[in-house]
């Protein structure tokens, strides 16, 4: 059956399906495309916050090692070095490196009696020293002979047979000594071989209590958390105590089995998946590799964040498109059922111009003139009104679409929604035009920070055994980096503890470095101040006798002073300052501040490794001066025998001729006794 509708009912009937139609996809569309792009951003981010988490617990867990394995490289010479010498002098080196570091809650070593002590024949049996802190901090040390009848059934069996540095699975012990509470700990070690056979074994033992705060301050989103998680599978860090060293495969036997976690943490990979809870929440996890250099125990780090935290923004704007496209589609139903009632009579000219219309068709020609007086008349004079105005907006838009998005463009009343909408989209075009242009600054930004990170790092590796080419190429490369004109790094020294000052060790002017005598007191004047307050000090007025910039064309102040401590853990090892005529921005300031605490910490390093080797030095010395004595007294012994010998050949040489003298004496007594006889 053929049903006939008049013009109103078309309208409402076709019109506005289509609209509804066209409104549902356009909002499922944007509003799926949205969610997706919301939950990549955030797992964008969530990715590069646990790794940027996994890259600090690497190097504060690779510095730690980096001097247990300075130390095991170190021993080497153990056999050079007079026994009755280095036992004393590796204890003081412990003392030292103790000192130094009072993270440490251990220090200590295992020596193999078969490789110091040439007359022990058993395989098993060692001699080890240790350096700790007692319950009142106090540091001591202790030796003992350890093993002595009888294998140890986790050293010699286990320990012995590693042949690379490792860090150990995490285990309970004593906090300190004399105290009751327990903490999870860890220990790094470096074995000391030669020649391909074991010597011994140099290790410190770590609480892992620092890592524990830290995951615990891991809470990028609302109801996420994060946890550590060792080689072996065992939890090293979580807000809940109660899981700590606990197995992963227990806290998660579900995900632990379908996405293979324990193989992907043993192999040092970063992965991440989404699954639920035992409460139903559907959780996504991000897990980053923390990589300990030289070893094959890498541990990872992870974070849990609830799917629907993220995707609350998404779901809101979600809500919001769909509340906007039933006020859009209620506002259409609302404006066509006017223009449906005002529409009277099918009229052909207006009928052909709206089928032009219906397909799209639309230029300037599209005019009628209808003089009839009544609403006919009214009603094209606004047909030809609504396709002005829709050439306008054609125009506009076109212009729009060119990139002309100062184009003007007038309401035809306050009641023009589409010019509305196109002024909006306007609006919108610009604005994402200017988050653009942000966007891309932001990128530059964090492009040239992360830049000058990396290429400083390969600066701090590659010149960590000296400290003033160190602090050459720092200051040069820093100078040059920030587009900055003067600077200097001044050094803590310690040497006379009495008279604890900063040494310039290295400054940069103009294309030149600078060489010169310049000591400061603790306090005296901005740098000696900004060691003291341990802060950055930075200064757009410069007094006029601080500081002058100097080059071919005379000289002037400069414009902005930033002087910056370089310390660890707020133990200042130096002070960075630079000279500018360019005023520094805060983006630029933060690199320099997270800059000086790589220097520190690769200065803390060289000043252990120098003053390493020149114990080692020291001691060398004391052999050799021993050795040369030795060789003295040998050849002094070789000569007295000698003289002895000879003593002894001429003695006999004498009694020999007593003996002669004797038979002789004889001779002649007889000789005249028969001669008075005779007579």
């Amino acid at each position: 059956m053929k049903f006939k509708l008049k013009i109103q009912q078309k309208i409402q009937l076709f019109i506005i399906s289509a609209s509804i139609i066209i409104y549902i996809v356009a909002i499922g569309y944007i509003s799926i495309s949205d969610r997706k792009e919301a939950f990549k951003n955030a797992a964008l981010v969530t990715n590069e916050i646990v790794q940027n988490y996994a890259l600090d617990i690497s190097n504060q867990l690779n510095s730690d090692m980096s001097i247990v394995k300075t130390l095991s490289y170190s021993y080497l010479v153990y056999d050079t070095i007079p026994k009755a010498q280095w036992k004393t002098l590796f204890k003081d080196m412990y003392l030292e490196v103790f000192k130094k570091n009072p993270h440490f809650y251990a220090l200590w070593d295992s020596w193999e009696l078969s490789a110091i002590d040439p007359n022990w024949t058993k395989t098993f049996g060692r001699y080890s020293m240790v350096v700790s802190k007692d319950a009142n901090g106090n540091i001591f040390s202790d030796s003992s002979y350890r093993s002595m009848e009888v294998e140890s059934q986790i050293y010699d069996k286990i320990i012995k047979k590693r042949r690379i540095p490792s860090i150990w699975e995490p285990y309970l012990d004593n906090y300190a000594m004399g105290e009751n509470k327990r903490s999870l700990m860890t220990s790094l070690n470096s074995p000391i071989l030669k020649d391909g056979k074991y010597i011994g074994i140099v290790a410190i033992d770590i609480t892992l209590d620092n890592f524990q705060q830290i995951v615990k301050q891991i809470n990028p989103f609302e109801g996420s958390y994060a946890y550590m998680i060792s080689n072996g599978g065992l939890i090293a860090g979580h807000p809940n105590q109660e899981i700590l060293n606990q197995k992963i495969e227990e806290v998660f036997p579900e995900d632990f089995k379908t996405f293979n976690i324990q193989e992907k943490i043993k192999a040092g990979e970063p992965f991440s998946y989404s699954s639920k809870n035992i409460e139903g929440v559907k959780l996504y996890y991000s897990y980053a590799p923390i990589i300990i250099k030289d070893t094959n125990t890498p541990w990872s780090i992870a974070i849990s964040v609830p799917i629907n935290t993220i995707m609350a923004e998404a779901n809101r704007n979600f809500k919001i498109s769909v509340i906007v496209g039933i006020l859009g589609i209620l506002l259409l139903v609302l404006v066509i059922a006017i223009i449906g009632r005002n529409i009277a009579n099918p009229i052909t000219k207006i009928t052909k111009l709206l089928n032009q219309l219906s397909i799209g068709h639309l230029d300037d020609k599209m005019r009628i003139q209808i003089k009839t007086g009544d609403e006919i008349e009214e009603m094209s004079e606004a047909l030809n009104s609504s396709i002005e105005g829709l050439n306008k907006k054609v125009d506009f838009a076109n212009n729009i679409g060119q990139g002309e998005l100062s184009h003007d463009f007038d309401l035809l009343s306050d009641d023009d929604i589409l010019g509305k909408s196109l002024i909006e989209m306007r609006k919108s075009l610009v604005k994402a035009d200017e988050d653009d242009e942000k966007r891309t600054v932001e990128d530059e930004k964090r492009r040239w920070n992360n830049e000058g990170l990396a290429k400083f790092a390969d600066i701090l590796r590659q010149n960590n055994d000296n400290l003033e080419n160190l602090a050459t190429e720092i200051i040069i490369n820093l100078i040059g980096y920030l587009e900055a004109n003067q600077g200097g790094v001044f050094i803590l020294n310690d040497d006379d503890k009495e008279n604890v000052i900063l040494s310039l060790l290295s400054a940069y002017a103009y294309d030149r470095r600078k060489f010169m005598k310049k000591h400061i007191e603790l306090g005296e004047g901005l740098v000696g101040n900004c060691a003291i307050e341990k802060k950055t000090i930075f200064m757009t007025a410069i007094p006029q006798d601080y500081l002058e910039i100097t080059s071919g064309l005379g000289g002037a102040n400069p414009n902005c002073l930033l002087i910056v401590p370089l310390k660890v853990e707020q133990n200042v090892l130096g002070v960075l300052e630079i000279a500018s005529f360019k005023v520094f921005k805060d983006f630029e300031i933060e690199f320099v501040e997270k800059l000086a605490e790589s220097i520190a910490s690769t200065l803390s390093s060289v000043k252990i490794n120098i003053r390493t080797s020149e114990l080692l030095e020291r001691s060398q010395q004391q052999a050799e001066e021993m050795t040369a004595q030795e060789e003295e007294m040998r050849q002094n012994m070789e000569e007295l025998q000698a003289t002895q010998e000879e003593m002894r050949r001429k003695e006999n040489h004498l009694k020999n001729i007593i003996e002669e003298m004797k038979v002789h004496e004889d001779k002649l007594k007889k000789t005249i006794d028969k001669y008075k006889n005779q007579k």
